[in-house]
């Protein structure tokens, strides 16, 4: 099919059906063994540095996050397998950089479908196309799409390659004590209860979090009314690989639905329903079915995998710390799947948290930084409930006046490009920038680029000795250094001294020396800017440093490299700003 054609395209699928087409093979849920823990004999509760609750995407990432980062952690589940159903489909460029740094994003792209481009509807009409990823030079795609269940197997695989987690199926939490040393927890099993205690706990359990409702926190904020149908079907169409969402479409009056292909040809639609809907007949196979064939022609051959009913939740906890207790994902905040801002969200929060749970656990960091947890990952929350509630009231108008509006919007969409921003079918997720954060030092040298502190590094193509590489990979899970020389890798002798005493310093930091050559015989590691990217997009003058978090978001920005300056944003970034004159490097 012509991606620039318009569609009738559903038509044009249609025609190109085939009876005789192979469909997906089925996928089996790996089922993992309950093994009695050695913690279920002892005498008294053993205590570990971390427990993290859930075993899905964000509990799985936090075990290995913690893992890299040498904290050993027991990761406890109430289940014996992946999740039933596709789930979270679509990962963003910034969650595949974060499991690149975490040694398993490669695997996750190949497996998944890669998108960059997306179509809106109305009626039949197309009235726009976008793309994500206009510009080349970056390592990873806007978008994946890939069944939740693949994702979990896959992590659950990467934290048997590390030897830092205890993985614990079949434990079920039904007792929290929050201590002002840790935390004390009660969980049950196949063999009856036993006790543990821990230094931090980590509730990765979900929207309906059982430690959540164990220590008597409540979610604030709306819930709409809307039901949405998903299905997860296999059939054989013409569809490119793109994100499709129609307003009012011709196969299902009045309502809206999207489309999104994922691996083993699993396709993924949505359709609302509207609030009066009744769960269970919409389920029902058959009304699923023809439902599909209205959308594609009753000769399509359909084969329905999974089916679920949902109503959207944007609303959070008022705070995601408690004490030693930390909140990540859906157990902290719950926004509607338009968007893709659950899964991704309580990625970027573990990204968040574990690098400081680390330096904390290993005495080279006060207990304060923590407290930035919070500081940092509400905004983001908040950001993302803000954009999904209003993609939903733009989805599903309360009112004749406000589906008037929308609908004279989308007409204009189609001829006017201002009015395309006001179109919201899901505003797609992007990562937090760290506005308001008080470990981020502010500019006090003018750029015109970004990233700005607080936001997040971006990717480039460059050279090592080893061969060629992208700029993120080399970023590592501690702190890092990014200066940009003069051509021909030129630097004065006050910079590598500056750069010999970063690396020495207590809280280390690996600089990237960014040059005309590979500097492998100086200071810092030498890198080689193949396409001009890192200069152009990081504003790099000669001259120019950034410090970069372990979690990859800019620290701090300045055009001329100064030791003591450095210094400052290293414990302003390890929330050390009240003792500034002990020395961290």
């Amino acid at each position: 099919m012509d991606r620039r054609a318009r569609p009738g395209d559903v038509a044009r699928a249609r025609e190109r059906l085939g009876e005789n087409q192979p469909m997906s093979p089925a996928y089996e849920r790996p089922v993992y063994a309950y093994r009695r823990a050695a913690d279920q004999d002892a005498v008294r509760a053993v205590r570990h540095p971390v427990v993290i609750v859930g075993a899905g995407p964000v509990g799985l990432t936090a075990a290995i996050d913690c893992a890299v980062h040498g904290l050993s952690n027991v990761l406890l589940d109430a289940e014996d397998t992946v999740c039933d159903g596709s789930k979270a489909i679509c990962f963003a460029k910034r969650t595949l950089e974060i499991f690149d740094r975490l040694g398993c994003g490669e695997r996750l792209v190949k497996k998944g479908v890669v998108w960059n481009r997306g179509r809106v509807f109305f009626g039949e009409r197309q009235i726009y196309e976008f793309n994500l990823a206009p510009e080349a030079g970056n390592g990873r795609p806007a978008f994946i799409n890939l069944q939740q269940y693949y994702l979990e197997q896959y992590l659950i695989e990467r934290l048997g390659e590390l030897d830092a987690t205890k993985l614990r199926w079949r434990n079920t939490v039904t007792a929290v004590e929050s201590r002002a040393d840790g935390v004390g927890l009660t969980v049950e099993t196949p063999d009856g209860p036993y006790r543990m205690l821990c230094d931090y706990l980590i509730a990765a359990d979900g929207a309906r979090s059982a430690i959540r409702h164990l220590l008597g926190l409540p979610c604030q904020g709306q819930v709409f009314q809307d039901r949405f149908l998903i299905a997860d079907v296999v059939m054989q169409a013409d569809f490119p690989t793109e994100r499709w969402f129609w307003f009012n479409p011709p196969f299902h009056t009045g309502q809206s639905t999207l489309l999104h292909r994922q691996a083993d040809n699993l396709w993924r639609i949505d359709f609302q329903l509207g609030c009066d809907a009744d769960p269970d007949e919409e389920k029902r196979p058959e009304r699923v079915i023809a439902r599909i064939k209205a959308m594609l022609g009753e000769q399509t051959r359909v084969e329905l995998k999974w089916v679920s009913v949902y109503t959207f939740q944007c609303r959070r906890l008022e705070r995601f710390q408690h004490g030693r207790i930390f909140f990540v994902g859906d157990a902290a905040h719950q926004v509607s799947p338009f968007g893709a801002r659950g899964a991704n969200g309580g990625i970027q929060d573990v990204d968040n948290l574990i690098w400081k749970l680390a330096l904390v656990l290993a005495g080279k960091a006060p207990t304060a930084l923590l407290e930035s947890y919070d500081a940092e990952r509400i905004p983001a929350a908040d950001e993302n409930i803000l954009n999904s509630s209003r993609s939903t009231d733009f989805i599903t108008p309360k009112s004749e006046v406000s589906r008037a509006f929308r609908d004279a919007t989308l007409m204009l969409a189609e001829h006017y490009p201002f009015a395309r921003r006001l179109v919201n079918s899901g505003r797609l997720s992007v990562p937090a920038v760290l506005h308001a954060s008080p470990l981020i030092t502010p500019d006090a040298d003018r750029f015109d680029s970004a990233p700005c502190p607080g936001a997040p590094c971006v990717d480039a193509p460059i050279q090592t000795a080893a061969g060629e590489d992208w700029l993120l990979r080399l970023l590592g899970n501690g702190f890092t250094g990014l200066y940009i020389t003069a051509e021909h890798g030129k630097m004065p002798a006050r910079v590598g001294r500056v750069i010999e005493q970063l690396a020495a310093g207590t809280i280390p930091v690996d600089v990237l020396v960014v040059g005309g050559r590979l500097t492998g015989d100086g200071p810092g590691r030498g890198i080689i800017d193949v396409a001009g990217l890192v200069q152009r997009r990081y504003g790099g003058r000669p001259g120019t440093f950034y410090l970069i978090r372990p979690d990859q978001h800019v620290c701090a920005r300045w055009r001329r490299i100064e030791l003591e300056a450095v210094r400052s944003a290293l414990t302003r970034a390890l929330a050390r700003a009240a003792q500034r004159s002990e020395r961290v490097a």
